[in-house]
């Protein structure tokens, strides 16, 4: 009897969990009505990632990129710069294997591959501006570059 009891119990705790697994829903962005209207906005202003000691160069063209860098994303200075080479390199890994699968990821979206060595300085203003293009991107396009989620 008690054999019959502990088994249905244990029916019952493995039912729950596997609902609760097959349920779970993934956490959604909270993308502001600012926020939104700089992803909506068609104002394309360059932005120039360089550092002039390393002389490594980006330059992004994405609409509402460069409002967003200047309204809604965190100061320079927030992050570390070992924080962010820590996750610019995750991501861009992530970027990269996309760009080689364009079958499987649009490939409007990954159009480049990013030349990113962890072991180089690029120094803190690349570090902080790609950083958060990953960031606005992954917003914008609902995308994961990694396996945080992408908050301000």
């Amino acid at each position: 009897m008690k054999k019959r009891i502990l088994s249905h119990f244990m029916a019952v705790v493995a039912g729950v969990f596997l609902l609760i697994s097959c349920t779970a829903q993934k956490e959604v962005l909270d993308i502001s009505s600012e926020e939104q209207a700089v992803f909506d906005s068609a104002e394309e202003e360059p932005v120039e990632i360089k550092d002039e000691e390393t002389e490594y160069e980006i330059i992004i063209i994405e609409p509402g990129f460069y409002t967003w860098l200047q309204s809604i994303a965190r100061p320079e200075g927030y992050y570390s710069q070992s924080f962010l080479e820590s996750r610019n390199a995750i991501m861009v890994i992530n970027w990269n294997q996309r760009v080689l699968q364009p079958s499987m990821y649009n490939p409007n979206l990954y159009e480049m591959q990013i030349n990113y060595d962890p072991n180089i300085d690029y120094g803190y203003e690349v570090n902080y501006k790609l950083y958060n293009y990953f960031v606005y991107f992954q917003r914008k396009y609902n995308q994961r570059l990694g396996p945080f989620f992408p908050r301000i």
